[in-house]
This record gives C-alpha cells, structure tokens and sequence, in this order.
C-alpha cells in the first residue's frame, strides 16, 4: 500500500494537466471536497489540491499545444538525472528534461517504449504528497498498457519494481508492483495487457490513479452530474474492495475505489 515513507521508486506525486483549472477545482472540489491553493503567477497557474490542510495532488495547465488532460504520477528518485538516462538506456525516452522547481525539488517528465506518460520527482523542500490511502487521496496507480510484458522489463530497469503476476478472468495477468525488496507491503500499483479490442478500437497505454473514498456508488453518481463520464459502473473484486473508472469533464481518466480492509490473522 502507499505510504508518505517515500522510498525510490513509489509514487510521490500526481497532478492534472487541464485545460481549465477553474472547472476542475470546481469538479474535483464537489467529488472529493478539496480545496486549491495557487501557487501564484510565477508559478504559471500551478497549485495544489489539499484536504484538511493537506496537499493530496496538484494541478496546471496543459503545457503543450497538442497535450490531452490527462493525470500524470511521479514517481520518487534520488537523482532525476540518472533516471533521465537510465529512462532512456532501457528504450524509453525524456519528454521533459530534468529541471528544478524552484527550491522544491527537480523533476523529469518520461514516456515507457509502450507510450505512457509518466514522471519522477527527486524531493527537496517538498518530499510529496502530504497524505495518501486516506479518503479523498491517492491509494493506487495501475499500468494500462499495449505491451504488458515490455512494461515490466522497463520499470525493473528503470525503478527496480518487483512484480508478482496473478491470472484474471479471460486469461489475463495482472501484475502487482512493489518497491525492491519490500515485499507485498510495498506494493503501489499494478500492470494490465489493455485487451486486443481495446488495443484495435485506439486505446493506448497510460497510468491510472486511483483515489479512496468511502462511497463509491456516490462518487460516481455525482461525478456523472457534474459532468464527467462513467467509463467503468462501480463494480465489486473479491479481496480487493469496490472500484469504478470514470473521466472528468475534460476526459482526464481516473478511478475510485473504497477499499476492503485486509483480513485478519
């Protein structure tokens, strides 16, 4: 599960890209009750989401001309430099140029041989997210990807991710993702093969955020009247708990879930 003991490797940060950061404050606000603080004008729109005075994600706007809304994930690293390489030595390539923010921390921005987007943030004032796993926060993030097994090889290179395959209904795999050498309870995300009609019908490979919440049946009912879409109707995993997917009104795809508690020994 996350954790805000950020080891290399795990997630420590997520932001939308939106082309309205009005709207999506106002979206994000009614669905998970955040609140924004900009960063100011220097910053170029940039602020954070928080929840009880806790920031729990960020936005800003599109920074290229043609770029899709869209939430990215970062992942920690101890040197953005050497993960730009290594990004690159392992065939995927640096959509952003390692570069600080400020006195905060520096940040590179990526895309894995199978076409996801995704990010590393090496921390100095600013180390994450200040709360995770908690209702209204990140909880999970998961690989949709044209290339299942092209994407493991990737991220073990890139982040030394342990992978523990399980089989799914219609003989597909998921793949639970771990920090090195922790185990189960280092687990932050998984990898799944988008299914071949998906793959035919122009779905492509992108990270999925998922956030906790205590109703998910609610969450999606009031997400589809504020104007996002459900992509996926709220649906129960055995030993996992119940989730649904959904895009914002912009068509940035994320998904919920409230979690069922481990089981006790």
């Amino acid at each position: 599960m996350l954790s805000t003991n950020y080891v290399p490797g795990a997630p420590n940060w997520i932001d939308l890209g939106s082309p309205d950061i009005d709207a999506s404050v106002a979206f994000y606000g009614g669905l998970f009750g955040w609140t924004f603080q900009s960063l100011g004008p220097e910053a170029g729109g940039y602020g954070f989401f928080q929840l009880d005075g806790k920031t729990v994600a960020a936005v800003g706007p599109l920074m290229q001309q043609d770029a899709s809304p869209a939430w990215t994930v970062y992942f920690q690293t101890p040197d953005a430099d050497l993960t730009a390489k290594t990004v690159e030595q392992a065939g995927g390539t640096v959509r952003v140029e390692p570069m600080d923010v400020f006195t905060a921390g520096r940040m590179a921005g990526f895309t894995d041989p199978t076409g996801a987007e995704f990010s590393a943030w090496q921390p100095n004032e600013t180390r994450g997210l200040d709360a995770v796993t908690d209702p209204g926060t990140l909880c999970w993030v998961e690989l949709h990807t044209t290339d299942a097994a092209a994407a493991r090889s990737f991220y073990h290179a890139v982040f030394a991710w342990d992978t523990q395959d399980m089989p799914l209904p219609g003989g597909l795999t998921y793949s639970i993702v771990s920090t090195t050498g922790g185990g189960q309870e280092a687990s932050i995300g998984g990898i799944m093969q988008l299914a071949e009609e998906h793959i035919a019908s122009g779905g492509s490979s992108h990270w999925l955020p998922y956030f906790e919440v205590t109703d998910v049946d609610a969450v999606v009912a009031k997400g589809g009247q504020s104007g996002g879409t459900v992509h996926m109707p709220a649906v129960d995993m055995e030993g996992v708990g119940r989730m649904a997917a959904l895009a914002d009104p912009s068509g940035a795809l994320f998904s919920v879930i409230k979690s069922q508690p481990p089981a006790q020994s």
